[in-house]
């Protein structure tokens, strides 16, 4: 059985603000609450490129290879803007149509292709890994694993500095209450 841990990475200010996100560090809380997580062991490690998902793997005491399929949802010219600074029939849509780009960047539908792409490979390689990256790709990795519709990808909901535990035996399977 391969198993492979989803490792949310820990607050920002962005986050705590309801910001789309840049490039920005941990605050406080975040360390805090990333040092109680407990990922796999004597896993392969593999990192979104981002500065927070690199600082949750820091504190974890990771060390892996950086995958850019593990990065954030791309907001495009959304980063760094408040919710409410946004044109609320785009923020609507955003939130309602899985293939929404109206801000330049990524559509679910996109981030969830890429993260299906990402999971057969790590099925193919048959090694236990530590994915440590973004709650938007733990939703969309979800979707895949459930073999849910794009469009409930709003419905999960991801806390940061969380572990997400998936088993491969042929199928994907979500591990729920480690």
């Amino acid at each position: 059985m391969l198993r492979v841990d989803l490792v949310g990475h820990g607050l920002t200010e962005a986050v705590r603000k309801a910001r789309f996100p840049v490039d920005e560090p941990l605050d406080e809380s975040g360390r805090a609450a990333v040092r109680a997580c407990a990922p796999l062991v004597d896993a392969l490690v593999r990192l979104g490129p981002e500065r927070r998902v690199r600082e949750t793997a820091q504190e974890l005491g990771l060390v892996g290879e950086q995958d850019v399929r593990l990065r954030d949802l791309d907001a495009g010219a959304w980063r760094g803007s408040a919710m409410g600074q946004l044109d609320q029939d785009q923020l609507f849509a955003w939130l309602t149509d899985p293939e929404f780009r109206g801000h330049g960047g990524e559509s679910i539908t996109d981030l969830v292709e890429r993260v299906r792409f990402w999971l057969a490979e790590i099925a193919s390689a048959g090694r236990d890994t530590v994915a440590v990256t973004h709650p938007a790709v733990v939703r969309a990795a979800l979707l895949c694993v459930l073999d849910a519709p794009a469009k409930s990808f709003w419905r999960l909901d991801v806390a940061p500095a969380s572990v997400t535990r998936l088993h491969y035996r042929g199928n994907w399977t979500l591990r729920l209450g480690q």
